[in-house]
């Protein structure tokens, strides 16, 4: 998925059903990420299609100590210029009333 894909699939989205929200989030965490999401009402119920873009992982750094009961921690490395990019669904579960993510594999 690319950002063209994504500006496209919301056009159709927005063309077709009714929208409850969109917007968009930004994470320092893990680099920076960019979360944009759309809300909408579908024929499976409520859902949210996220697309997550952020830094790829240059290197994972390993912080540890042969002492037995030390602290061991990770640091990684993320790419000043480089980005990936995933789309993911969820579905609104009224018995749980949060957002469960939709198993891409269930489309196969």
């Amino acid at each position: 998925m690319n950002q063209e894909r994504w500006e496209n699939l919301v056009n159709d989205i927005k063309d077709k059903f009714e929208v409850e929200d969109h917007g968009n989030e930004h994470l320092d965490e893990m680099g920076g990420t960019d979360i944009e999401f759309i809300v909408f009402k579908s024929p499976l119920g409520k859902v949210k299609l996220a697309y997550v873009t952020k830094p790829v992982v240059l290197d994972k750094k390993m912080n540890y100590s042969q002492r037995i009961g030390s602290e061991t921690s990770v640091e990684y490395v993320y790419s000043e210029d480089e980005r990936s990019a995933r789309l993911i669904a969820y579905k609104w579960d009224e018995n749980r009333e949060d957002w469960i993510e939709i198993d891409a594999d269930s489309f196969k």
